[in-house]
């Protein structure tokens, strides 16, 4: 039997929020929910949701979780390792190929707009899947998302006790809320189209890091000093101390995004989520602003280790 849409990584933050909207506005036949684990086919079968295990290292779940499937949500791993999420994505692709999936979604990033030519280590990754996925010969959709506003303290190494925010970059960032981007990909999956396409969901608005500062100090109260240093002083200060426990090389990691800000990489924004969501989506400032007003000691998983 034929299923119509299949959501990947459904217990994670952007394909919850996916699934959240399948739930509402489409009939339980029609999609199943997939992730990693085995263990969470109950929480959704208890709920009438079919489940089928998708775990990327494992192509022997991958083929049985394709088979039959029309729209594949292809959520992208969340791991910062690029090798490791390269094989991932190359077993993903392979299997979709394999089982004559007829239309691949996925989740790549936004850095550098439409072009395909960034050096961020966090977009490489998503480039080179994009072209595993060209090369499959699968018809696909690339959904460059924007940076999850909800992420503005790993991309600002900002804690509750921090006192100064020092960054190489203070360029221009489309930061979009990754609830409203869940929104917009399901609308966009059930509207179909956008065959062998690159598409760009973004807010229509941008911030800088800078101003993130200022949003911090204005909702909460706090002193925070913005600083900007050199890429050297950026590794330096935060290499061997920092309060997440966050290793050197992910700083290394990190400075390639922000080169990659300072070049306007995330200043592109497009109206397509406004067309698909059908109102304007939250501009960065009031999200961010949103968020303090609720917790003032906001924090985002990523800037801790586990």
């Amino acid at each position: 039997m034929t299923l119509k849409y299949l959501i990947t990584g459904a217990t994670g933050g952007l394909g919850r929020y996916v699934l959240d909207y399948f739930v509402a506005n489409k009939p339980l036949h029609e999609f199943a929910a997939a992730s990693s684990r085995e263990s969470n086919r109950t929480q959704f079968e208890d709920c009438g949701i079919a489940f089928r295990q998708v775990d990327y290292d494992d192509p022997a779940t991958l083929d049985k979780a394709f088979r039959d499937v029309e729209n594949l949500l292809f959520v992208s791993t969340n791991t910062f390792d690029n090798e490791k999420r390269r094989k991932q994505h190359q077993n993903f692709v392979d299997a979709a190929s394999r089982n004559g999936v007829k239309h691949v979604w996925y989740t790549s990033l936004a850095f550098g707009g439409f072009k395909s030519d960034s050096q961020a280590a966090v977009q490489t990754a998503h480039l080179e899947t994009e072209e595993m996925l060209r090369k499959s010969g699968v018809t696909y959709t690339s959904i460059r998302e924007g940076i999850y506003t909800e992420a503005f303290p790993v991309l600002l190494n900002w804690y509750p006790d921090s006192t100064t925010v020092p960054l190489p970059a203070d360029g221009p960032m489309a930061l979009t809320l990754r609830s409203e981007l869940g929104e917009a990909t399901a609308r966009l999956m059930i509207a179909g189209g956008h065959e062998n396409e690159i598409v760009l969901l973004t807010a229509e608005d941008t911030i800088r890091p800078s101003e993130i500062v200022d949003i911090i100090n204005q909702t909460t109260g706090r002193e925070v000093k913005f600083e900007r240093v050199s890429p050297e002083g950026y590794i330096r200060i935060y290499g061997e101390n920092d309060r997440g426990g966050k290793p050197k090389a992910f700083f290394q990691q990190t400075l390639t995004w922000s080169e990659g800000i300072e070049k306007g990489e995330l200043a592109t924004t497009h109206s397509l989520m406004r067309e698909l969501l059908g109102r304007e989506p939250t501009k960065p400032r009031d999200a961010i602003q949103g968020l303090l007003l609720e917790n003032p000691n906001y924090t985002w998983h990523q800037n801790y280790v586990n």
